[in-house]
């Protein structure tokens, strides 16, 4: 690929954390049995008028300021017009000629350190569609319209993307930043945020676009990594071979690791856009954009510059731990009752995103009691019980156990830092393995390890480790 540059734009949709649908009073409480979350308004039936939710517009007014974008006074929803099962007006309720936000910008730090901006062209409000769902048979169709009408704003970027690297760096910088906002809970797994890929290949150092194709809807960091990976590479290998590309939408199948071609790319003449004549144009005042601005909270990376300072974490735990908002609050909840806050950040990054990753688990589905935790963490640091057992101690907070003290009485994991009783199991365990108190006498370090785990087994891993690496350094060199 060192003959061709790859051009991306990302084109984000994220469903609003309103309580009600962006033109009823429908509930958005996803998991509701299908179409149940609709009636006549959200289903197009004849005579039924549109009343536009303020709050969508307050959260797209917050989205816009935190992604650094310039907020339009005069604001109009226009009609895209196509027909499609899930869609029963045959148009859908969007903003083309006046959006909500334009000129945004988005600073990013990639893995490597380097420093990178992507420009927002615009961010506009618009109604969800409902949802096909097709049978395993393949003999029929079912429509669901319990995500008809809900709110979204789509954020659409500049094509300033050129690797799979840049566009995870970016999309992670904006899930966070909504997430912090409460504006969306961004859940991917639930269509709470679906990522368009626009991607184009030209020659390296060339300033004219090759021609462009549309990856819709992927739904996960690793499918977009996945999906620009093939169409890249697609695209190269057609353009090395003598062939041409089609500008097209196209669909990507996870499963098969491709993508297929769904339809020829639609250009907004074939949408014939005009402005609603049921939706009045909206006037946002100053006062509303600066109460929206007041409201605005502590953004990640402010968050981590403070974790650093304040708790004494180094940067790299700092941003990780900040990524998510409520792991960023479980964290600072933790920590304000700890004797040691890195004590807690290293179960929390440790043991914590294992047990996560093990089950499945968002942030949003911990229990975790912070008073449970930072009792945890101050057992280890008080010497109460050691690492080993902290285990076991930790995945009962981490399922919702709140007395730390019972639970560590009850299953006898208090540690052993009677001198006596691991002088004892010293001896014991230099008198049954000879052979390895000669080889470290003779210079064998690994033997050394070897012993100490022997200790540790002797006293049920419940020893202080440092005490027994003392007595039985002390015994060893008698």
């Amino acid at each position: 690929m060192k003959n061709w540059d790859i051009v991306i734009g990302l084109e984000i949709h994220v469903e609003l954390s309103t309580k009600t649908k962006i033109f009823c009073g429908c509930s958005t409480a996803f998991g509701a049995p299908s179409n149940t979350n609709c009636c006549p308004g959200c289903t197009a039936m004849p005579g039924t008028l549109p009343v536009f939710n303020e709050k969508v517009l307050e959260y797209a007014v917050k989205a816009g300021l935190g992604l650094g974008c310039e907020i339009q006074r005069y604001n109009q929803f226009d009609r895209k017009n196509y027909f499609y099962p899930d869609l029963p007006t045959a148009y859908q309720n969007s903003q083309f000629f006046f959006p909500i936000c334009k000129n945004g910008r988005v600073d990013i730090t990639l893995p490597s350190g380097e420093a990178h901006s992507v420009r927002i062209h615009q961010i506009h409000m618009e109604a969800d569609a409902g949802k096909l769902i097709h049978s395993p048979a393949g003999d029929c169709t079912y429509l669901d319209d319990n995500r008809g009408s809900m709110p979204l704003i789509e954020i659409v970027s500049h094509p300033d993307m050129s690797s799979a690297e840049e566009v995870l760096a970016y999309l992670a910088h904006v899930k966070s930043t909504l997430e912090y906002l409460d504006v969306s809970d961004c859940q991917m797994q639930e269509g709470s945020l679906r990522v368009d890929v626009n991607l184009s290949v030209k020659p390296a150092g060339s300033t004219t676009l090759g021609t462009r194709t549309e990856m819709k809807n992927l739904n996960s960091f690793r499918a977009i990594q996945r999906a620009i990976a093939f169409e890249s590479e697609r695209h190269i290998d057609a353009l090395e071979s003598g062939g041409e590309l089609v500008q097209e939408t196209r669909r990507w199948d996870d499963n098969k690791g491709e993508s297929f071609a769904m339809r020829s790319k639609e250009n907004a003449q074939d949408y014939r856009y005009f402005p609603d004549p049921d939706i009045p144009p909206i006037l946002v005042s100053e006062e509303f954009i600066q109460r929206c601005r007041d409201s605005q909270p502590e953004f990640q990376a402010e968050k981590a510059a403070r974790f650093v300072a304040d708790f004494g974490l180094n940067p790299k735990d700092a941003a990780t731990i900040t990524a998510d908002r409520k792991i960023a609050a479980l964290f600072e909840e933790t920590a304000a009752l700890a004797q040691s806050p890195k004590e807690v950040s290293t179960w929390l990054l440790g043991d914590m995103m294992y047990h996560m990753g093990d089950r499945g688990l968002e942030s949003s589905a911990l229990t975790i009691n912070p008073a449970a935790f930072a009792a945890f963490a101050n057992a280890i640091t008080g010497g109460e019980i050691n690492r080993t057992a902290g285990k076991q101690v930790f995945e009962y907070v981490f399922d919702g156990g709140d007395d730390v003290p019972a639970y560590i009485k009850a299953h006898g994991l208090g540690q052993i830092n009677d001198d006596g009783a691991i002088k004892a199991a010293v001896d014991k365990v230099l008198a049954s393995n000879e052979k390895a108190v000669e080889e470290y006498r003779a210079g064998k370090e690994k033997s050394f390890g070897f012993l100490v785990g022997q200790v540790m087994r002797e006293l049920q891993g419940k020893g202080n480790p440092g005490q027994i690496n003392a007595v039985l350094k002390q015994s060893l060199e008698a």
